[in-house]
């Protein structure tokens, strides 16, 4: 009889473990996870930019992309979001995302400062630090196509330019994303 009660008062505790998790809060991040804020939403949480984009006709079948294919531009060239939202980058052939910090001017970046592609060949990368707050990755080491998803947490309008050499002195390859309060 006693072996009979202690597997179902078992039996009750788990379920009602299970019954507690299942309803508690969840929780907003992930250990060793940068978190802790409230979950954000609505109008202006987050924007879509193209960094580039394939001109047609096109054919990259099977996996082709054409240098001379790709329009260097970004659009919207100006993106608004509110302060503690995001913008999907959505890159199309060898870009390099670079955002410096509110007030920031095309004129302000000095293009002297380059890096080589890690995997050559390509055009040199510029790298000013000054009031830098995001680089993205090397575009000699990804895909043509891909999405990097950058955080704004502060009000202001940021410049946001292609790190790829030609694409920003040739083509001025850059935008804007204005953060409201």
């Amino acid at each position: 009889m006693t072996r009979i009660r202690l597997s179902i008062l078992f039996a009750m505790t788990v379920l009602a473990i299970g019954i507690a998790s299942y309803l508690s809060p969840k929780r907003e991040g992930l250990s060793g996870h940068a978190s802790g804020s409230p979950p954000f939403d609505g109008p202006l949480s987050n924007a879509t930019v193209s960094f580039g984009e394939w001109m047609t006709p096109v054919d990259r079948f099977p996996n082709v992309s054409l240098p001379t294919a790709n329009h260097h531009e970004l659009i919207p060239r100006e993106a608004t979001i509110k302060a503690g939202g995001t913008v999907n980058f959505i890159i199309a052939g060898f870009h390099n995302i670079n955002v410096y910090a509110d007030g920031t001017q095309p004129e302000d970046i000095n293009t002297a400062l380059t890096v080589p592609v890690t995997q050559p060949p390509g055009p040199p990368l510029i790298d000013d630090p000054n009031n830098r707050i995001y680089r993205g990755l090397d575009p000699s080491l990804q895909p043509r196509d891909r999405v990097e998803v950058v955080h704004f947490a502060n009000p202001g309008r940021y410049l946001v330019i292609c790190g790829v050499f030609p694409h920003f002195v040739n083509d001025r390859m850059y935008g804007f994303v204005r953060v409201l309060p």
